[in-house]
């Protein structure tokens, strides 16, 4: 089998040039993936229809090449596995019941993962579709991040409902994450088995925590499925990707026991440095220069190269691809990436 190079580097090795994978990247930017969505009904009957699911997850691989597969999915599958009533709108964004203290009390797992059956389907269809040498990524919400939807039954600017809700209901906000900690815990091993070489635990809306409840929130549950994965796999390589959580960051591999930890665009070129010498890092390419192009394309991706290329790097952006951008763009990314990443 040909080397995976994502999975060589979530070792702690280095590869040059360094693999490269985008959040997002099978998505609306793409037109393949427009026209596949129009068949598929909803958001939702998308992520749990496996043939659909893994054309649109194979179609960023056949057209750029890219060393990563990550399932595609979405982080609130799990909250729809409750019984949540997950709805997707146009420009509106997801929409759920919002859950109180009595709502917590009653959360039942035991048929989440007969819900979540069809995802794994797609991971094992994916693993026999792949070139040999494509990691394939599993991935899901990080607590904290599905709380906060499950709090306000939808998304807001701050997180503001979610905050207040910790603040005035610590031990309900305690033992939701608990145990949202623990269901996707068995929905990251389930994927493992289904296929996936590694997992990403993806805390969207860890920036708007002060430091307390950074280690409270965000550290600790998912400190709580890294060792609950590990228990039972493990081998099983995991990146969490804590954005916005900028100087929180510091101790967050450590006390997570992430192998390598996910970089927004916002964090210091600097302080990444600082950060791989504990290990791999991913990142950090701000998703805005997908849609700019041109010599500010060029640029930013040189100084990533420049500051992280000498260690363990996944090169990536700081966030998801956004649908503005342009699939010429991915190609140039590529190409810049293998061609300057290799140099010096």
């Amino acid at each position: 089998m040909s080397e995976r190079k994502v999975m060589t580097v979530l070792s702690g090795k280095t590869v040059t040039p360094p693999p490269i994978w985008l959040m997002r990247q099978a998505g609306r930017y793409l037109p393949e993936y427009r026209e596949t969505r129009k068949s598929a009904g909803s958001f939702l009957d998308l992520c749990y229809n496996p043939e659909l699911a893994s054309e649109v997850t194979l179609q960023p691989i056949r057209r750029f090449g890219l060393d990563a597969a990550i399932l595609f999915s979405d982080i609130l599958v799990i909250p729809d596995a409750l019984h949540r009533n997950v709805s997707f709108s146009e420009g509106k964004g997801p929409a759920m019941d919002p859950i109180d203290v009595s709502g917590i009390e009653k959360l039942d797992a035991s048929d989440v993962m007969a819900h979540l059956s069809p995802v794994f389907e797609t991971v094992s269809r994916l693993r026999t579709s792949l070139p040999g040498e494509t990691t394939l990524l599993g991935f899901c919400g990080a607590p904290w991040t599905v709380a906060t939807y499950m709090i306000a039954g939808h998304g807001t600017p701050d997180q503001a409902p979610a905050r207040l809700f910790g603040y005035q209901e610590p031990a309900a906000m305690e033992k939701l994450l608990a145990f949202l900690a623990d269901v996707s815990a068995d929905y990251l091993v389930a994927q493992i088995d289904a296929g996936a070489d590694a997992v990403q635990i993806f805390d969207s809306w860890a920036g708007v925590l002060g430091e307390k409840e950074f280690e409270e929130y965000a550290i600790k549950p998912v400190a709580r499925i890294i060792a609950s994965v590990r228990a039972r796999r493990p081998s099983a390589k995991i990146i969490a990707f804590a954005k916005g959580a900028g100087y929180l960051l510091k101790d967050y591999r450590r006390k997570t026991g992430a192998d390598a930890i996910g970089l927004d665009w916002s964090v210091p070129l600097s302080f990444a440095r600082d950060l791989q010498k504990e290990g791999a890092v991913q990142g950090n390419l701000d998703p805005m220069l997908m849609v700019a192009g041109g010599k500010a394309l060029q640029d930013g991706i040189d100084a990533v190269l420049q500051a992280l290329g000498q260690g363990p790097l996944i090169f990536n952006l700081g966030h998801g691809i956004t649908p503005q951008a342009d699939p010429e763009n991915v190609t140039r990314l590529v190409q810049r990436v293998r061609s300057v990443g290799g140099a010096g």
